[in-house]
């Protein structure tokens, strides 16, 4: 599409998105991130809902984008596209280690508050507040929980690997989701170009720490058969170290040896598709 960016003015795009999110005020950003959380759970809860009752999983994954959609429109703030934006300023001179650092703890403490604060209030919805078992949907949920966290803490070393390499993948997508919103100013553009890898790795059943943030507590709220050691253990923090590999390797790194030098950002500033200050 003519109003597409060029490869370079996305990069330098990501770079300039990155360094401008180190500056978001602690407040502010805890804030953002907590509604990223709460809406990557309602349509994590959407897809799972939608496999239910259709029993075909690739309807639930056709539809699990739309809450990333919103949350790239709305400039919220997941901290798994901020493993590969953040680590880009860093590279490119926009931003510090430390501020780098800072932001990816509160967005992902505010990513995990948002998402459990939806789980909870999903609990009260499938449940009627504790009256029934949450029927179809419920039992997808459960089982799903239960294969994720105990199916890993079964394998050992296994499971822990298997994670972190479906992370690896997952953030690798998720995050060119990100790159491919950049690429278009328009809405219409914005939610094309982010729908498709985002559509891909839920459909491979790779995994997303966020999303995992509100599934895994709603499921244990549901009685799955794990625990929150098996959640956190085999799952969180595997998931996560493979988010952040995926993001920053696959995509942050990669693109930027591939489209980013200084007269690239200098190009991509003099078009107009980039100010010449953060």
């Amino acid at each position: 599409m003519s109003e597409a960016l060029k490869p370079a003015q996305i990069i330098a795009s990501m770079i300039e998105t990155g360094a401008a999110k180190t500056k978001i005020p602690a407040g502010q950003l805890l804030v953002r991130s907590g509604l990223a959380g709460a809406l990557l759970g309602v349509a994590t809860a959407l897809a799972f809902a939608a496999t239910a009752q259709t029993g075909i999983p690739l309807v639930g994954a056709i539809i699990f984008p739309v809450g990333f959609a919103m949350i790239v429109v709305l400039g919220l703030d997941l901290v798994t596209g901020s493993f590969a934006l953040l680590p880009m300023a860093v590279m490119a001179g926009r931003a510090t280690p430390k501020q780098m650092l800072t932001n990816w703890a509160l967005t992902f403490v505010g990513n995990f508050i948002g998402s459990l604060m939806f789980a909870g209030l999903m609990w009260i919805v499938l449940t009627s507040a504790g009256h029934d078992s949450g029927g179809i949907v419920a039992d997808k949920i459960r089982a799903a929980v239960a294969g994720r966290s105990a199916g890993y803490a079964a394998l050992g070393i296994a499971g822990f690997v298997t994670a972190f390499v479906k992370a690896m993948l997952c953030n690798w997508l998720v995050c060119l989701g990100v790159t491919m919103g950049l690429a278009s100013p328009s809405l219409a553009g914005k939610v094309i170009g982010c729908w498709l890898p985002i559509f891909t790795f839920f459909a491979q059943g790779f995994e997303h720490c966020v999303v995992n943030m509100s599934l895994f507590p709603l499921g244990l709220f549901l009685d799955a058969k794990a625990t929150a050691a098996e959640f956190l253990l085999a799952n969180e923090l595997p998931v996560t170290l493979g988010n952040l590999a995926g993001g920053f390797l696959f995509t942050g790194l990669a693109l930027y040896l591939a489209y980013q030098s200084g007269a690239s950002v200098k190009s991509a500033q003099m078009s107009g598709a980039l100010p010449t200050s953060a």
